[in-house]
């Protein structure tokens, strides 16, 4: 099933007939869907809130509120968005040293700020995210999704253990049997049966906190409307925005590549900066994309659509409202195997293979391996994306430099001396230039052919204003030649103009 990315025109018009309409069997797993991640959505919900210092409700709300809107609004399907770590750490200082009140606003900004780069076209940055970034990014998903699941697994009663393998067993030789229903949703339903039943005393979702019982009430944040909090909350709130494009336009990068789809990268920054909005007025803490649940979703459940999306969040106030008493009772093991599995379906087994590690370049081993580290150390994908492409950027710098060559033939009168330079003048490349030319023992006459070579920057323009000036200084006469035209173009806007600077 391919996914276009609409037009504007087509985007007021609508979409077409859903899929799930008209297919049984999609609609079946689209709900299944739903059901698994909206269940899976609960303690990760009540554990950002608690990172946010709010209430368990808070996070709950705003994850109903998420994937509810931007399955509407948003720009790839079957992506999930609720409430992330990522977002809780953001604003937690915010909520602590402000209120409640001002964390909302900050939310509603961050809206508004993701709208606007939206509108923009900050969802173009993403092409020069390289594929080492992109492995990286994965398997550092994977590994927090497994450290996460960490607390869960110690200081617990013994028999959480035999439950966990039990529940892994269960999605590993599931499927084999039927993928009618999902593996994750039977694990869970048979390890709650088995708890409840014969009375085994393990932490449970309800340990987690108290789910809410009533709908979330749209209103404003209880904040005074002036300059002085718009001064606070506005470096919040450009932080929330920017993390959470980051991690959702790379986990919509990372759901294409799966599904071989295309979605709008741009849509999904506006409908991100809606969801937020949202969730603000109905008193929630905000969110992204969560790689974990679309996971859960996507590659584990076989969903492809907005529906599943939708019935995420719709499931998730239902289960909590209407069937509190019962989700409450689901063992803790249960969702922890269920998100094992899925860190171990997440991580890309093939980039760490020897195999693959001799016949890599060990630069993009490297960016892969610091895109892992920082994200791991800090907590936050952003983070691990920034530094991961700007070490991709030193690699590739280093590497194009290389390439530059200065090769030098003197005529045979020994009147001119040409020097052939090959390869692409840039800032790092560039600085070697001026070390190449023997300015002593030249002829008089020097002619520098760029014929093979391009001009890139003003580095480059300087390097060989300085080539001339030296030779100049020896009563030596200096021809470029063979500059293409935007080299050329370069050359004469800047060429005598750099002196001194």
């Amino acid at each position: 099933m391919s996914t276009p990315v609409l037009s504007p025109a087509a985007w007021l018009r609508g979409p077409r007939r859903p899929v799930w309409l008209s297919d049984p069997k999609v609609l079946r797993t689209e709900v299944l869907a739903g059901l698994v991640v909206a269940l899976a959505l609960i303690p990760e919900a009540i554990s950002f809130s608690i990172i946010a210092g709010v209430d368990p409700a808070v996070g709950l709300f705003a994850s109903f509120t998420m994937a509810v809107t931007i399955a509407v609004v948003g720009g790839r399907p079957a992506m999930i968005s609720a409430a992330t770590g990522a977002v809780a750490l953001v604003i937690a200082p915010l909520n602590r040293e402000h209120g409640f009140g001002y964390l909302v606003a900050a939310v509603l900004l961050a809206g508004v700020f993701q709208i606007v780069l939206g509108a923009l076209g900050v969802a173009r940055l993403m092409r020069f995210v390289p594929r080492s970034v992109m492995v990286g990014f994965v398997n550092s998903l994977a590994v927090l999704i497994f450290m996460a699941q960490v607390p869960e697994m110690t200081d617990v009663p013994w028999p959480v253990y035999p439950l966990m393998a039990a529940g892994l067993a269960l999605m590993v030789f599931f499927p084999k049997v039927t993928t009618v229903v999902p593996a994750p949703l039977v694990s869970i339903v048979v390890l709650t049966v088995i708890t409840v039943a014969a009375g085994i005393a393990v932490p449970t979702v309800g340990d987690k906190g108290e789910l809410p019982s009533a709908l979330p009430v749209p209103g404003l944040p209880d904040v005074p409307f002036t300059l002085d909090t718009l001064t606070t909350v506005a470096p919040y709130a450009l932080a929330m925005a920017l993390v959470g494009l980051m991690e959702s336009l790379m986990t919509a990068k990372l759901v294409d590549d799966i599904t071989d789809t295309r979605s709008s990268k741009t849509r999904e920054s506006v409908g991100q900066g809606v969801a937020n909005i949202v969730t603000g007025f109905f008193g929630g803490m905000g969110g992204c994309a969560m790689i974990g649940q679309t996971m859960i979703n996507v590659r584990v459940s076989g969903a492809r659509t907005r529906l599943s999306t939708f019935l995420a969040g719709a499931f998730l106030m239902v289960l909590c409202i209407v069937f509190g008493p019962v989700v409450s009772g689901i063992p803790m093991a249960a969702l922890v195997a269920v998100m094992v599995m899925v860190s171990f379906a997440t991580f890309d087994w093939h980039s760490v293979a020897p195999r693959t590690l001799r016949r890599m370049p060990v630069g993009e081993t490297t960016v892969m391996l610091v895109t892992v580290a920082c994200v791991v150390a800090t907590h936050n994908l952003a983070v691990g994306v920034v530094v991961g492409s700007v070490t991709a950027m030193v690699v590739f710098a280093r590497r194009v430099a290389r390439v530059a060559d200065v090769t030098a033939v003197t005529d045979p009168d020994g009147s001119t001396v040409v020097y052939r330079v090959t390869g692409e003048l840039f800032f790092a490349s560039s600085n070697d230039l001026v070390g190449r030319f023997d300015y002593a023992t030249d002829p008089d006459r020097v002619v520098i052919d760029l014929s093979a070579a391009h001009v890139w920057d003003a580095s480059s323009v300087a390097a060989l204003d300085a080539i001339e000036t030296k030779y100049a200084r020896r009563g030596k006469t200096v021809e470029i030649v063979g500059l293409n035209e935007p080299s050329a173009r370069i050359h004469t806007t800047l060429s005598g103009e750099l002196a001194g600077h």
